[in-house]
């Protein structure tokens, strides 16, 4: 059982993780964020598999 908020609107998890709304919506494509559908139309994306992609994609920057 989660104990926080899991799922959020696109806009609110770029914002959040000052990430580019299209950067996020590639990864969803990608299948690398899980997400939930109206439709075709992505709706939310789970806020845990956003946060591992921008801690590694901030490891990487890191390391370079």
């Amino acid at each position: 059982m989660a104990l926080g908020k899991t799922w959020y609107e696109v806009e609110a998890a770029a914002q959040r993780f000052g990430i580019e709304t299209s950067k996020l919506l590639f990864w969803v494509t990608e299948g690398l964020v899980r997400c939930e559908r109206e439709g075709k139309e992505i709706k939310r994306v789970n806020i845990d598999d956003v946060r591992l992609l921008v801690n590694d994609a901030n490891i990487e920057s890191k390391s370079d």
